[in-house]
């Protein structure tokens, strides 16, 4: 018995002054739990979730569709958004805003009653992601054709300054300290913004991936992740920029999310219809968990951070893509949203 003590104390004090390594979740366990047939015209780009009142925003083309997911229903439709990518949520002032790709402009609306408050005219060409910066206080989108970024200042609805980029820009994701990280698709590069003086600082290196377009952030142990095009996605350390890892992933993502709760990046791969789980391990270590079933084409999706629920929209193709080819067409009123979670 005092032998067994022993141990079991040798052991518990090993595990004391043994470095953190989380948990990983079971993501084996994640499938698709639901399909919400909203039918319609019209492709479709990001998603955003309002974690407060439990809305989902969805762009459309020419209109964002909103659905509440604890109800699993379409509850109001936002119009006249040409050419739609994306959506930023601003909670202090219980708004949101639409980069209206086809008419270089953004749509604002009142995030309790979904009406128009505002279309702020004159971004850079094209804006295609998003976001919204809490530790400037204001949107930017990123504009693709432009290739620069759009700073509005939401309290007044006008754009501040419009700066070039480097190159193309794709996804962005903020880490509330006064930086904005955008991916920079043709150069395969993150780009690193001082949203305070709204001055490009530096670019990084996402070493050999290729077309790097989803981007989320980890704030607390500061690491980026870029999806690219080449099924891999890219870890670099936001304080240095270095880049940690690069773990595999499946074919055509467009979008990824971090999960802090359970420590695991999502990466949308919609030409192989999964979702590959990535679990932190530590802040430079990564292992995939899981490959996720969804259905080809869902390449964009949502994190539900309360339920860590999964939101993608997805559509039925006419025929499997081209290689290097354009998106195949879909068939007519097949536009679906996925919910994948655990039972």
């Amino acid at each position: 018995m005092q032998r067994y003590l022993r141990a079991t104390l040798a052991s518990a004090l090993l595990m004391l002054g043994a470095p953190h390594v989380a948990a990983a979740p079971q993501a084996a366990d994640y499938r698709v739990l639901s399909r919400l047939q909203l039918g319609g015209t019209g492709g479709w780009d990001y998603l955003n979730f309002d974690a407060q009142r439990r809305h989902l925003f969805i762009s459309r083309g020419d209109r964002v569709q909103v659905v509440d997911v604890d109800q699993g229903k379409l509850i109001g439709t936002i119009p006249g958004t040409q050419g739609v990518h994306g959506i930023a949520i601003d909670q202090a002032m219980h708004h949101g805003y639409t980069s209206n790709g086809q008419s270089a402009s953004v749509t604002v609306f009142d995030l309790d009653t979904l009406a128009t408050v505002a279309v702020i005219q004159g971004t850079g060409e094209k804006p295609d992601a998003i976001i919204y910066d809490a530790a400037s206080k204001h949107v930017f989108t990123l504009n693709g054709k432009g290739r620069s970024f759009s700073v509005i200042d939401p309290v007044r609805n006008e754009i501040v300054t419009t700066v070039a980029l480097p190159g193309k820009p794709e996804f962005a994701a903020a880490d509330e300290a006064g930086h904005v990280y955008v991916n920079l698709e043709d150069r395969a590069q993150l780009v690193e913004i001082n949203s305070l003086t709204n001055a490009v600082m530096t670019t990084l290196s996402l070493g050999s991936c290729q077309a790097p377009t989803g981007l989320a952030i980890d704030n607390r142990k500061h690491r980026l992740f870029s999806v690219c095009d080449n099924q891999q996605m890219a870890v670099v350390n936001a304080q240095d920029g270095k880049l940690v890892a690069s773990v595999p992933i499946g074919d055509g993502p467009d979008a990824v999310v971090f999960d802090e709760a359970t420590s695991t990046a999502f990466s949308a791969n919609g030409e192989s219809g999964t979702i590959t789980a990535v679990h932190q391990d530590d802040a430079d270590h990564y292992s995939v968990i899981a490959n996720i079933s969804t259905q080809p084409s869902a390449r964009t999706l949502a994190l539900d951070p309360k339920l860590h629920r999964l939101y993608l929209s997805a559509a039925q193709w006419v025929s499997p893509p081209s290689a290097g080819g354009a998106r195949p067409a879909v068939v007519p009123d097949s536009f679906t949203l996925l919910t994948v979670g655990r039972p």
